[in-house]
Formats: C-alpha cells, sequence, structure tokens
C-alpha cells in the first residue's frame, strides 16, 4: 500500500465531520455503556453482564479494542466509587492498559469484573476482566491507574 493510500484511510472521517460535529458533549459513555448492566455491586467491586450491541464492534464483526479500553475506563471508576468516591472525583487517568486474549461478537453475552486493588489518597488502581458469559473463557484483562486529586480544605 502506497503512503497516500494509508493517509486517506485514516482521514476517510473527514467525510462524515459535520455528523460528527453535531454529537453532543460527552455522546462516548452512554455510547459505550447503554447496553450495561450491573449485576453486583460491593464495596472495591463491581460486576456487569453486556450483550455486546452491533455499534461496538469492528470489521471482522468482533468487539473494538478501543470499546473494551473505554469499558476498563467506566467499569473500572465504578469499582472506585463504590468504596465512596462521588462519581465525578475519581481523578484522571494515569495509565490504562489491557491485554485481549479471544474476541467476542456481536450478540455475545460478556461479563465485565472490576476489582479495586488500591484506592489511596492520590492514587487508585483497579483491573478490569471481561469473560465471555457461556463459557467463563477470559477475553480480555485491562488495569487502570488513576490520580485522584487532593480535595481542597479552603
Amino acid at each position: 500500500m502506497d503512503l497516500e493510500s494509508v493517509k486517506k484511510s485514516l482521514e476517510k472521517g473527514n467525510e462524515t465531520a459535520s455528523l460528527v460535529d453535531e454529537l453532543p458533549f460527552r455522546f462516548l459513555e452512554p455510547l459505550i455503556t447503554s447496553s450495561l448492566k450491573v449485576d453486583h455491586i460491593e464495596p472495591g467491586r463491581v460486576v456487569c453482564s453486556m450483550k455486546i450491541p452491533p455499534r461496538l464492534i469492528k470489521h471482522g464483526n468482533s468487539l473494538h479494542g478501543g470499546a473494551t479500553a473505554a469499558l476498563v475506563d467506566v467499569v473500572g471508576c465504578t469499582a472506585i466509587c463504590s468504596l465512596g468516591h462521588p462519581p465525578l472525583s475519581t481523578g484522571v487517568s494515569v495509565e490504562i492498559n489491557v491485554s485481549y486474549m479471544d474476541a467476542a461478537y456481536v450478540d455475545e453475552e460478556i461479563e465485565i469484573e472490576a476489582r479495586a486493588l488500591r484506592v489511596g489518597k492520590a492514587v487508585a488502581v483497579v483491573s478490569v476482566e471481561f469473560k465471555k458469559k457461556k463459557t467463563g473463557e477470559v477475553l480480555a484483562q485491562g488495569r487502570h491507574t488513576k490520580y485522584i486529586p487532593l480535595a481542597s480544605k479552603m
């Protein structure tokens, strides 16, 4: 593939830029989470299930890795919130990593389990595991580190 073709493959979104610009503010979270169901929650642990919707797939009909990473972020933050942090005060991401081991396909049921490994005064670390609900097979494992800003004493 020549370099111009590579460039065009990345810039193909320019054709729909006007549509994208009209998407509502903070549209990504509802796009990712609208299929989630919380099955269990306890301090430091959240278990969700999800039937993979067509809007989150890539070519090959499987869950997009970017959607998986976004779920590590969003579901991981709920594990922090379950320990008493208000939802909008879980800080900013310092690092997110995801190891992908298998694929999940459209309409397949998955389970997502987030565990708070450490929530301190300034740093929180969570792990998030994705499994096929039918077999228990691990699809992906993520880890998310967040900086939690200290509350002002004023």
